[in-house]
């Protein structure tokens, strides 16, 4: 019999192991940031919902992720309650040239940064005289590079400051013994980073990288190993007629700096106008000019960015819908519920919302053999919906 090929190493995410992860408004002063936060951290998407809106504090909100499949499974289960999945979304002050060396609000703003785990980048492509651009004219396309620029300097500081401490604990690592190659290694880690941010002048999260170098740019805390989605704020009437003379630059520019970012043209001036009205007066609003709102893309893009997935518990108390990441296991995710489900874990049983929707009810998946019982090894798969058991 021929060996077994080894099945191949699973790809280690960049970012904190974590499932409560959050994504923060970047972008100059006066480009539409905080307008842009209040319209998200206000909506509730357009839907009639009967959950607790959360706005954590001033510049924190739980932003809730649109998701048809959670619509139709209220829907079918008709709940007390219902809770959607949620995407923690940060509104950070505007960041100026300079910043990485501490100018205007600098240090504030780039450990700000730091806490976040991605990134909406709000860049400016509209003409207001009312509305003074801290550069004295509109250009989103030096906008961008202001930031880039910035965040790349902050982040070789950092590492420069690594290496330095590194190298300085680790003068006589002449030995074979683990810990001393195990110190090498993540001197050599640490000098590819340096040198994908100088030589390369890339962004962290744009370079290859092994599961053993990822542990190294995780400890790191990186700003360019954020995930960044672009967000351009046009006028209204730029929106409406999805044109503008910005909007091919920037999408060269994305190609060439950071290829495969996401990019996402957006009216702040106009979600402010729709974001007072009623769903019906919306709707027909929408209608009339032929334009819909951006919002629900862009949060599902945040949320996606940040490699976030949902599964979800349902029955007629409560719908649910819990965030994990991906590549979560059955155990970690039932521990989102209840630490105790995870330390006590006996099985899931486990249908996917497709075979629901195509069964109809959970007897006719389970008369199907669609009802799976996993165990500890499961990988969780976005839409999958659970009843966990636990021991005693």
């Amino acid at each position: 019999m021929p060996p077994k090929k080894a099945a191949p190493e699973k790809k280690a995410l960049l970012g904190r192991p974590s499932n409560n992860l959050k994504i923060g408004i970047v972008g100059l002063p006066n480009v539409g940031k905080s307008s842009f936060f209040n319209v998200l951290s206000e909506t509730d998407l357009g839907k009639a919902a009967n959950f607790p809106y959360a706005t954590i504090n001033p510049e924190e909100a739980r932003i809730p992720v649109p998701d048809a499949r959670f619509e139709w499974l209220c829907d079918i289960y008709k709940p007390a309650s219902r809770v959607p999945a949620f995407l923690t979304c940060i509104d950070i002050a505007g960041l100026t040239a300079g910043a990485s060396t501490g100018a205007g609000l600098g240090n504030a703003f780039l450990s700000h940064v730091r806490a976040v785990d991605g990134i909406f980048q709000v860049v400016r492509a509209f003409d207001d005289a009312e509305v003074i651009h801290v550069e004295g004219d509109v250009d989103p396309l030096r906008d961008m590079e202001i930031i880039s620029t910035e965040l790349r300097l902050k982040d070789i500081e950092w590492t420069e400051k690594t290496l330095d401490n590194l190298k300085r604990t680790g003068r006589n690592l002449g030995s074979t013994s683990l810990a001393d190659r195990a110190k090498k290694e993540e001197i050599a880690t640490v000098e590819k980073i340096l040198k994908t941010l100088t030589v390369d002048g890339k962004d962290v999260r744009k370079a290859e990288w092994t599961n053993k170098e990822i542990d190294v740019v995780n400890g790191l805390q990186l700003l360019t190993a954020k995930p960044i989605t672009y967000l351009v704020n046009l006028s209204e009437k730029d929106y409406v007629r999805k044109k503008n003379k910005w909007l091919p630059k920037i999408k060269a520019w994305i190609d060439a700096n950071n290829p495969g970012d996401p990019l996402i043209p957006f009216s702040v001036a106009l979600e402010e106008r729709l974001g007072v009205m009623s769903a019906e007066e919306k709707k027909a609003e929408e209608e009339s000019i032929g334009a819909t709102s951006a919002l629900p893309k862009i949060t599902q893009a945040g949320y996606s960015s940040l490699d976030l997935i949902r599964y979800f518990t349902c029955g007629p108390d409560e719908v649910r819908a819990w965030t994990i990441r991906k590549g979560t296991k059955a155990p970690q995710a039932a521990g989102v519920i209840h630490s105790d489900f995870e330390h006590k874990f006996v099985c899931g049983e486990i249908m996917s919302y497709d075979d629901l929707r195509e069964h109809g009810s959970e007897a006719s998946v389970k008369a199907a053999g669609k009802l799976r019982q996993q165990g500890k090894p499961y990988e969780m798969v976005d839409g999958d919906i659970a009843y966990w058991k636990a021991g005693g």
